[in-house]
């Protein structure tokens, strides 16, 4: 475990309380030794970690909504992933089924316009136009190819011969080569 891990599994406990022994059993022997050697922690209750406050107050009904939705995340929130709610579930809770929309959940992926957009090589501004020009169903109208580097930036604040520190962005995002 890094120490950014051991950090977020203690701010995770002294919020929720330290986890059953139930639970302790399924973890590696070297993790569960480091936990039983930590304080234990009883936690907070969901109405002082979530109060009222926090919960829109958009009808009479607020206390309702306000407890339905700490019930939900008291659902949500478990340490222990077998013992958690499933996302069918959770979508059937009266807190979320309002907004639910099996025609949401049901719909196709997206489709993909122009399969070859990953594969190209461009600026951040080419992107930009690309994303646009995708978003408006129009044509993308860069004519660069995978090896065409004539479309590249030449600001010499940019990239410098002398600066290896500097690299031409590689692929598409600019990150891997």
């Amino acid at each position: 475990m890094s120490s950014e891990d051991i950090d977020q599994w203690n701010k995770v406990i002294e919020q929720l309380g330290t986890p059953s022994q139930e639970f302790m059993l399924k973890l590696n022997q070297s993790v569960r030794t480091y936990v039983e050697n930590r304080p234990r922690y009883a936690g907070y209750s969901f109405e002082k970690l979530f109060p009222d406050v926090l919960f829109p107050a958009d009808s009479d009904h607020n206390k309702l909504k306000a407890s339905q939705a700490r019930e939900l995340l008291s659902k949500m929130l478990v340490i222990d992933a077998s013992k958690r709610i499933s996302v069918d579930e959770a979508l059937q809770h009266p807190y979320i089924n309002v907004w639910y929309d099996p025609s949401e959940v049901e719909a196709p992926p997206p489709v993909i316009t122009d399969k070859q957009l990953d594969e190209r090589e461009h600026t951040v501004e080419e992107w930009k136009g690309a994303a646009v020009s995708n978003d408006s169903h129009e044509p993308s109208t860069s004519s660069s190819s995978t090896n065409d580097v004539s479309s590249m930036s030449t600001d010499p604040t940019l990239t410098s011969d002398t600066d290896s520190s500097q690299e031409a962005p590689a692929g598409p995002l600019g990150c891997c080569r």
